[in-house]
């Protein structure tokens, strides 16, 4: 009789404590190649980061006169509204990155490695997530020079924070799934903007909802943006954790639960 071997590291022989290890190593892996494309192309972290600086220095010296809040100055009432921009057109850097490495033959290659298939797709996320650490660090120093006084306490503002890093994260797996729809640099870009205009400018991000025309406010106040923005800017106004907050949180989870599972599907048909 015949005695088959087979390979150490096949499935039904690697104890799954041993397939989520392998499977971290190759995510921090995949992260550390995308982190790597940023500070070989600077150009991508630095276009990244003048917009949201060129948005702040427009509504605070542009519009923010004419821009009256209640009970609060508009420069606090903006930041909150401006790391939410920051995340969510920092998002799209996902969906274009996963299409430039589709187009580009990479994700061939990647599935013809012995690496998990998680690591794709987590570590392009993972990246854009520090690198969401850079940029909103970069924003609290610019608010910071243009007059932004967060009154809340440290925890709060640290609390405020790590709620938008979180968001961010998830609405970047909502871009991996339009670029791993499209599959193409260009088609990636202008398919995002419908996805994220609407979430950015009718919110709560720039000016109080109840400017808006009636019609449109259910929409601002419900959506995920304004949620994520008001919990925020509780958080870093008055330092309290209101239910705003669990709700911000809630809305997170729940979009990594619907967009992650598609992204992974649509990942899985491309390769």
């Amino acid at each position: 009789m015949t005695t088959i071997a087979y390979p150490a590291d096949i499935t039904l022989t690697t104890p799954a404590s041993s397939r989520l290890l392998t499977a971290i190593g190759d995510t921090l892996a995949v992260t550390g190649r995308n982190l790597r494309n940023y500070i070989r192309t600077p150009q991508l972290l630095v276009f990244s980061t003048i917009q949201p600086i060129i948005f702040v220095l427009l509504f605070r010296y542009a519009f923010g006169g004419a821009i009256h809040v209640t009970g609060v100055r508009y420069v606090d009432f903006l930041m909150p509204g401006i790391f939410a921009q920051t995340v969510v057109f920092g998002a799209m850097s996902t969906a274009i990155g996963l299409s430039t490495d589709m187009q580009s033959g990479l994700m061939e290659r990647f599935r013809s490695l012995p690496i998990a298939r998680s690591a794709t797709l987590t570590g392009r996320t993972i990246a854009d997530l520090l690198r969401n650490v850079f940029v909103i660090a970069l924003m609290c120093a610019v608010g910071y020079a243009v007059g932004w006084r967060p009154d809340g306490s440290l925890p709060a503002l640290i609390g405020a924070m790590a709620l938008m890093l979180l968001f961010g994260y998830a609405m970047s797996w909502v871009f991996a799934t339009v670029g791993l729809a499209v599959g193409d640099p260009e088609a990636a870009q202008a398919a995002s903007f419908p996805v994220l205009a609407p979430l950015i400018f009718a919110s709560a991000a720039f000016v109080p909802i109840a400017t808006m025309p009636s019609w449109l406010q259910a929409f601002a106040r419900n959506q995920p943006v304004s949620v994520v923005t008001k919990a925020v800017r509780e958080l870093t106004l008055t330092g309290a954790a209101t239910s705003n907050v669990l709700t911000a949180v809630v809305w997170c989870v729940g979009i990594v639960a619907v967009a992650a599972p598609i992204a992974v599907r649509l990942y899985r048909r491309a390769v």
